[in-house]
């Protein structure tokens, strides 16, 4: 383990070990997404200011591991899907949980849960670019409403982002009923079959479009360090990185080096189950 990491880091690790491990005893592809595969990457761990970790799964692979994990928890661990009952989970994807600690985003509706790993689904965009793209659109529209639905203000965004955010909110949950329009998003990511299309998308990511690309640069999970541990990620790191990051390589400006989570409250001690 890195000499450097955080305590947060420290106690993410775990958490990755046990999905890494529960995959592979379940024969479930997944790979390391966004700045998660960058740092296997760039740093073979964390990038020094990160603090989370995504991971992508083939829709596939995702929902065998959505219904193994349905209801159940795995030590210190639990997993929460888009079909929770829970009334304040407004994702589109799954998160796992390391339930003896307490994480509070700054969202609309103050989340309590613990520290986490996203589980995004990896969902099939059609045979060519052009039609990538065109699939893509409608479904980034309906995910940019949701966010701004449930997304907290935030001094550092741009003010018309926070006009947006505060235009959602003067929508009733009667007019757009947030839970029936998630499901209703999912369906609409799910239509196409990841492994019958030459294109696929991580429809929940951060980067947009450039989420959407040739399914070869994924290809078969290859395995990178990862501070101590072994992960999957993608087959073509250098096309997949290039495609979110550009110049992946060069480390960005000293300013920029900082986290883009929005955290109220962090507790590593304390359980968000504990009353």
């Amino acid at each position: 383990m890195g000499n450097n990491l955080s305590p947060l880091q420290e106690r993410l690790l775990p958490l990755l070990a046990w999905f890494h491990r529960f995959c592979v005893e379940n024969s479930l592809r997944y790979y390391a997404l966004g700045g998660t595969m960058l740092g296997a990457a760039r740093h073979q761990g964390f990038i020094p200011w990160d603090d989370d970790l995504d991971v992508g799964m083939p829709r596939e692979d995702y929902e065998k591991f959505s219904e193994l994990c349905r209801n159940r928890v795995f030590g210190d661990y639990a997993v929460e899907t888009i079909d929770t009952e829970a009334d304040d989970f407004f994702y589109g994807y799954t998160k796992v949980y390391d339930t003896k600690t307490t994480l509070v985003e700054n969202t609309r509706y103050k989340i309590k849960r613990g520290i986490y790993i996203d589980v995004f689904p990896l969902d099939g965009a059609g045979d060519s670019k052009e039609e990538a793209q065109k699939i893509y659109k409608p479904i980034q529209r309906r995910i940019n409403l949701l966010m701004s639905l449930i997304c907290g203000f935030r001094r550092s965004r741009k003010w018309y982002k926070n006009a947006v955010i505060a235009a959602g909110r003067m929508i009733p949950n009667f007019v757009l009923n947030k839970k029936k329009f998630m499901l209703g998003t999912d369906k609409l990511c799910r239509a196409r079959a990841y492994d019958t299309c030459e294109y696929i998308g991580n429809f929940y990511g951060n980067w947009g479009l450039r989420e959407v690309m040739p399914k070869q640069i994924l290809g078969t999970p290859k395995e990178y360090k990862f501070e101590h541990l072994t992960i999957f990620g993608a087959e073509d790191f250098d096309g997949y990185l290039t495609s979110l990051y550009r110049n992946w390589r060069e480390m960005p400006p000293e300013e920029k080096r900082v986290t883009h989570h929005d955290y109220l409250l962090l507790d590593l001690d304390k359980s968000y189950l504990a009353k």
